[in-house]
């Protein structure tokens, strides 16, 4: 193959080439867009419970051990949603001198999250769950 000839074949396959590169952004572009939806979508459905201790709370290295385990695990409950929207996020808040751990996750895991971790530990429904503002992060340009 000579230089003319690959020039020729270049100016003859260039319009093909530009049209599949347009179509492989255009597909890139809704991926994306489909999947911050559905991130979106995960984050907005939450659910929250609530992890009280009893008197005889006393867990070992291997029971928290198994506990991480655990929740890292809760994703696989909300198949199809991307990773940033299954996260299990452990909360803890003061009332009243009280402190108090809240187990938030997608609402699909929500019965791998009211499971017991730990022996002599007490799993409620968050009943105040309007009050446990979500974590907003913003760029410093972002300040609202």
């Amino acid at each position: 193959m000579t230089v003319t000839d690959a020039l020729d074949w270049g100016a003859q396959s260039c319009p093909y080439l530009a049209a599949a590169a347009a179509a492989a952004c255009g597909a890139w572009g809704w991926t994306a867009r489909r999947r911050v939806r559905r991130c979106r979508a995960a984050l907005t459905r939450r659910a929250v419970v609530e992890v009280i201790p009893t008197s005889a709370f006393d867990p070992s290295e291997g029971e928290v051990a198994r506990f991480g385990r655990h929740l890292a695990r809760a994703h696989y409950a909300a198949d199809g949603a991307p990773a940033r929207g299954t996260a299990v996020r452990v909360r803890y808040s003061a009332d009243g001198g009280r402190m108090h751990c809240y187990l938030e996750g997608p609402a699909e895991a929500a019965a791998v999250l009211a499971m017991p971790g730990f022996a002599g530990v007490e799993v409620r429904a968050a009943a105040g769950r309007s009050a446990i503002a979500p974590v907003r992060f913003t760029a410093p340009g972002d300040a609202r």
